[in-house]
């Protein structure tokens, strides 16, 4: 298994970790065997939030941990905050409360990585700095981080704060380039020129922090997987013919041309099954081309000018 050196926090992390918000269809027992088989294959990262399943994600998670000592210092936990019902809300109450919450729920003294789930614009950062320190020194908190940030406001945050945001998680894949297709195709009318999050990809590499990317298989916001889908049969003809070239799946192959990104982008992914982890670890084995990763980025629909 590939690793990254999250943030550059000397914290050394799978390049694919699991995304647990859809674990609440199973029970504890199933759930402790995918844990355990995610750890045969080298993946010990695991990302909740507190919203997922209404808690019930972290609520069982936290069964499994608690039935079986020892298997919390084999992993690392990752967990968000901040979305409400028709808000989102990062208040020091809020947060401190929060985590204190999925620290119950996990069965857990202290999580390793906290992220703020979507950007507050009532946001005060020297509240949030207050939680923050006060989540560090409790020891409640090892690391702190951000999801779905543009380069402003990460920074307006980053200002008021002792400690270094390690983490920006947002939507990449294949099929959900902007990220990186508004400087490619940078000084053109094309539609996908337009910056709409301040360049948080070269920012990120420019100041060490570590993108994780969610959804690495969807197309639109959770409008449905791109993989064998109808809609988009030149980019799978091309994933067909480089998948049987590097005798991976097309899955391994998606993850593999987040991979081959030198951002050292983190792939966070929602399966609850063994064998599809498995087989998505085979695409740290590989190393694509330049000419295949852009021959996959064209067949995505993406125009190079």
């Amino acid at each position: 298994m590939k690793t990254i050196n999250l943030g550059g926090s000397g914290v050394m992390a799978p390049a694919v970790a699991i995304g647990c918000m859809r674990i609440n269809n199973m029970d504890v027992k199933e759930l402790s065997a995918f844990i355990h088989s995610a750890l045969d294959c080298g993946v010990n990262f695991f990302d909740h939030a507190d919203i997922y399943g209404g808690g019930q994600c972290e609520t069982l998670f936290g069964q499994v941990l608690a039935s079986e000592p020892g298997l919390r210092d084999k992993i690392i936990l990752q967990s968000k905050c901040g979305i409400r019902p028709n808000m989102y809300d990062f208040s020091k109450e809020h947060i401190l409360k929060s985590v204190d919450g999925i620290l119950q729920r996990l069965q857990t003294d202290h999580l390793d990585f906290l992220l703020l789930h979507r950007p507050d614009t009532l946001m005060e950062p020297d509240e949030v700095a207050e939680a923050f320190d006060q989540l560090e020194q409790s020891g409640k908190v090892l690391h702190f981080g951000v999801s779905n940030f543009s380069t402003r406001q990460f920074e307006l945050l980053q200002s008021a704060l002792k400690q270094k945001l390690l983490i920006n998680q947002m939507q990449f894949g294949i099929m959900c380039t902007g990220i990186l297709s508004h400087a490619l195709e940078a000084n053109t009318q094309f539609p996908n020129a337009a910056d709409r999050d301040g360049e948080i990809l070269d920012y990120c590499r420019l100041k060490g922090i570590t993108i994780q990317a969610w959804s690495p298989f969807q197309y639109g916001f959770f409008e449905g997987v791109f993989l064998d889908n109808e809609k988009f049969p030149e980019l799978n003809e091309k994933l067909r013919e480089l998948s049987e070239k590097y005798g991976v799946s097309k899955s391994a192959l998606a993850v593999a041309w987040i991979m081959r990104h030198p951002a050292k982008i983190q792939t966070i992914l929602g399966t609850t099954k063994q064998a599809r982890v498995k087989d998505i670890c085979t695409a740290c084995d590989i190393q694509l081309s330049r000419e295949d990763w852009y021959q996959i980025y064209l067949a995505a629909g993406n125009k190079l000018p």
